[in-house]
């Protein structure tokens, strides 16, 4: 009987070291999943030219993993928050001054690679935005 207990406290060890083991692997290979899945590519910086009824203007965003951003031009930097950022998509909204009046403008666009391509929705129409990874 006591080798009996013996033997089964043996296996009862194994079946545990076994399970300690298997669980150690599947969290570590969760956690590589979630690294790999990485940033979306539209986080980074970018060279922006904006194609408006006046004329192109050029400029760089700064698009962050946590859905806040820049949009810099020669009159200074406009804070961008809420920016949604799936799979290869840009979306957001922001509110400019343009000369005294407040502009409400959509943007929506596509990262392919180190392009970027899109625009922004206004009342005068589509505003196209085109721009390279710096």
């Amino acid at each position: 009987m006591a080798w009996f207990l013996a033997r089964l406290k043996l296996i009862e060890e194994l079946i545990m070291t076994k399970f300690i083991r298997t669980l150690s692997i599947s969290t570590a290979f969760a956690l590589l999943v979630a690294c790999a899945a990485g940033t979306s590519p539209g986080v980074g910086a970018w060279d922006v030219i904006i194609e408006t009824p006046v004329g192109s203007q050029a400029g760089v965003w700064t698009i962050n993993a946590d859905g806040t951003g820049t949009m810099g031009s020669d009159q200074g930097d406009q804070a961008i928050e809420g920016i949604a950022l799936e799979g290869n998509t840009i979306a957001f909204d922001v509110d400019i001054d343009a000369g005294g009046q407040s502009l409400s403008l959509s943007f929506s666009g596509t990262v392919n690679g180190d392009s970027l391509d899109g625009e922004f929705s206004s009342d005068f129409g589509p505003v196209p935005v085109s721009g390279s990874r710096q």
